[in-house]
């Protein structure tokens, strides 16, 4: 791929338009291909060949296209084609010219640098201290999650009262889907968040401050209107779906975490919901509560576990097109449930807990 240099430009900003990553092994490459002097200066009017690589897209998919069976790199491949489109500085979708950009780091500079794939991930959304993953292995590299944490934005959610502080629903199951996502991606699943607060990330503290800044999936306002926040999430889910599927994709599941509302004096287990007819949601969920349930015989033997698997015609059930999960984590008004949502160990162990048993029912999926 070729680009004419104009008045003002430079081999950064050139980078930094085409959203090529100014690392070592691309810089070196730009310089290698257009035989380059030391400090990378361009000339006005010359053409210079980009470090993207151009493939004959094979209109099956990406990973057969480009030979490489990783699916997390073909979505970041197909994400920065359409990124390159909505700029546009690429004419046509790939999926319509059969012309794939692949920029030359995705394929060629772990290589370069002896390695055989990158052992961390940066996730800014988990915030500044969590943000770094360490990929431990690939047990789940074939496995797509949809999370969504309820409510958000405007909507809090349940509320409970724990020592002159207000608890929001929406604040506490967030945090444990963020907890979640980040153990899945450990395991080299692909994940997508599908409520975000881009300033929140994983947060420590007992009382998670309230707030309204939270979207949806690609900067969507979260709807006041319930129905029509609703309806935004399911599209959003299927739509990511469908775009999956194409590209080859058979395990995906779409997970809800809520926080449930009862009298003060009622505690409760966690419980699960599933679509009713829906076996595979139903055995997913059932291996996720046995898990749970046998962690809980395990650190509070005396303690006994209540927890319940049922089918629900839940609209975030009914309308989503993947396999769907519905998990209640807890009463946000009882003071015995609210140590599993203001101790931050808890909140990881349940995150913990619900992604082993995500990690037994993978074979179901």
């Amino acid at each position: 791929m070729q680009i004419k240099a104009k008045s003002g430009d430079a081999t950064y900003l050139i980078f930094k338009k085409y959203e090529i990553e100014a690392s070592k092994c691309n810089l070196e490459h730009f310089k290698e291909i257009n035989q380059l002097p030391g400090d990378l200066s361009l000339i006005i009017g010359r053409e210079y060949k980009l470090p993207v690589v151009i493939f004959n897209y094979n209109s099956v998919n990406i990973r057969t296209t480009i030979d490489n069976n990783d699916f997390e790199l073909a979505k970041k491949i197909q994400a920065y084609n359409e990124t390159m489109l909505t700029k546009g500085l690429k004419e046509m979708d790939y999926r319509k010219d059969n012309i794939l950009w692949v920029p030359y780091d995705h394929l060629f500079c772990n290589a370069k640098d002896g390695k055989q794939s990158p052992s961390t991930i940066e996730y800014p959304l988990f915030g500044e201290k969590y943000k770094t993953v360490e990929v431990k292995d690939s047990k789940l590299k074939d496995n797509i999650y949809y999370i969504i944490a309820g409510h958000g934005g405007p909507d809090p959610g349940a509320m409970g009262k724990y020592n002159g502080h207000t608890l929001c629903e929406d604040e506490y199951a967030y945090d444990i889907a963020l907890r979640m996502a980040k153990n899945l991606l450990e395991h080299g699943a692909t994940v997508y968040m599908i409520t975000r607060d881009k300033n929140d990330g994983i947060r420590d503290e007992s009382i998670l401050e309230p707030d309204k800044d939270e979207e949806y999936y690609k900067n969507k306002t979260i709807p006041l209107n319930q129905i029509a926040r609703l309806n935004l999430g399911c599209d959003i889910v299927n739509s990511l779906y469908e775009g999956d599927k194409k590209e080859g994709s058979k395990k995906q599941l779409a997970i809800n975490l809520h926080v449930d509302s009862r009298s003060t004096g009622e505690r409760i287990d966690m419980f699960f919901y599933y679509k009713p007819e829906d076996n595979k949601g139903k055995e997913i969920a059932t291996t996720m509560m046995k898990k749970v349930e046998e962690k809980y015989k395990h650190h509070q033997k005396n303690r006994g576990y209540f927890g319940s698997v049922k089918p629900r015609n839940l609209h975030m059930l009914r309308k989503v097109i993947p396999t769907s999960v519905f998990i209640e984590l807890g009463n946000i008004r009882n003071s015995a449930d609210q140590k599993r949502f203001v101790v931050k160990d808890n909140r990881q162990a349940v995150a913990n807990w619900l992604v082993e048993g995500l990690m037994e029912a993978q074979q179901i999926q």
